[in-house]
């Protein structure tokens, strides 16, 4: 990769001295579901899915153990691109509306009884099914603006939010819990400057929570408060960039009035080399009076401030420069498991390079230490 592809890469990362949100790693999820795609909390236990290809199963995880405890399948349907997840005190909707090129005619929401998910481990799902009234073209055009990753429930209706390639939006569609077939208008649009993966409104708080990421898999959220049913996308929005460097985030469910659990999918290429594990995250929301969303903030220069990384092609040489009036403690890196792979106090610090030598490829994520905060970029070792 040249030292341009890894300007750019840092630039487009989550470079802050603080996330909004106390996020952290729980660990690696089962290679079962390595392709997660929905999270639902229920009955004390994580319920997920995977999406395209995947059997049309629920997997039941230990929040703590991270094993899975139950495997339940859905008899009368196939997993045709389950994305998302989503329930209500007597149901569970599985959204079966993946659609990344747009060419399906076969869009639907399963409907389950969760009296019946509770004493079976082969139960049928009742379909909703629909059509997007102002979709006219499913011609293979590649990734299109009419693919769908987030469901979640909304006092007596289901709303879908579409997940758009070419557009970097959303659309939120709202469609009702009974089974049937419906031709679906656009209540609401948001430009999200991402892809959105997942959603979750908490019923407790009355809170939404999107969850996505950007082209280079930088992870974000957005809160959303004093959404009503044909207004989802109000001027109480914050956005906040997720510390855990690069994911494939894919899905969101909230615990209690401010306990989230969220999951990333396996995701791999070779060039450049890239391995990111399928994980469980946590974080805890606390209330506050929510904020008009701020204006973008201009990209980080040197003279700005900011920790700024690049390799030499050629040279096994991470070279760095910190542009902060702040006291270094200390150096450190971790790999993509969260694992420490190397610390350095920061008066043992000499030279503003690391030697990479050592490093197997991957990414990597290099970890400053300062006295008011900590700043953590990804890079790649290939």
């Amino acid at each position: 990769m040249s030292k341009n592809s890894i300007f750019y890469l840092v630039f487009l990362c989550s470079i802050s001295l603080f996330s909004q949100e106390n996020i952290s790693v729980v660990g690696l999820l089962p290679d079962i579901v390595s392709e997660t795609s929905g999270l639902i909390f229920y009955d004390g236990k994580l319920i997920t899915h995977n999406d395209s290809g995947g059997r049309p199963q629920l997997y039941e995880i230990d929040t703590t153990s991270l094993e899975i405890t139950r495997t339940v399948t859905i008899e009368n349907v196939e997993n045709i691109d389950w994305e998302d997840i989503a329930q209500d005190e007597t149901h569970i909707y599985i959204g079966d509306f993946g659609n990344n090129v747009g060419t399906r005619t076969d869009l639907r929401i399963l409907k389950i009884s969760k009296s019946t998910y509770d004493i079976s481990t082969s139960i049928p799902a009742e379909v909703i099914s629909f059509s997007y009234q102002d979709q006219f073209d499913f011609i293979d055009n590649g990734p299109s603006d009419w693919d769908a990753e987030a469901l979640f429930v909304l006092n007596d209706q289901l709303i879908i939010l579409t997940k758009q390639w070419q557009s970097m939006g959303t659309k939120a569609y709202a469609i009702s819990k009974i089974p049937g077939h419906y031709q679906l208008e656009p209540i609401d649009d948001f430009q999200i400057d991402g892809l959105v993966t997942g959603a979750t409104f908490n019923p407790i708080t009355e809170t939404l929570f999107i969850i996505g990421y950007t082209s280079v898999l930088t992870p974000f959220t957005f809160k959303i408060s004093s959404i009503t049913q044909s207004s989802i996308f109000t001027d109480l929005i914050e956005r906040t960039d997720l510390n855990v460097g690069l994911a494939q985030m894919e899905s969101i469910t909230y615990v209690d009035g401010e306990t989230y659990f969220l999951s990333s999918e396996f995701f791999s290429r070779s060039n450049p080399s890239i391995t990111l594990e399928t994980q469980l995250y946590t974080f805890k929301e606390f209330s506050d009076e929510p904020e008009p969303m701020p204006e973008p903030e201009p990209e980080p220069n040197p003279e700005e401030g900011g920790v700024f990384i690049f390799q030499r092609p050629g040279f096994e040489l991470l070279e760095y420069e910190i542009n902060l009036d702040e006291q270094l403690l200390g150096r450190a890196i971790y790999d993509i498991s969260g694992r420490q792979v190397s610390y350095t106090l920061g008066n043992e610090i000499e030279e503003d390079n690391i030697e990479l030598s050592t490093l197997q490829n991957s990414v990597y994520y290099l970890t400053f230490y300062f006295a008011t905060g900590i700043i953590s970029v990804p890079f790649i070792k290939n």
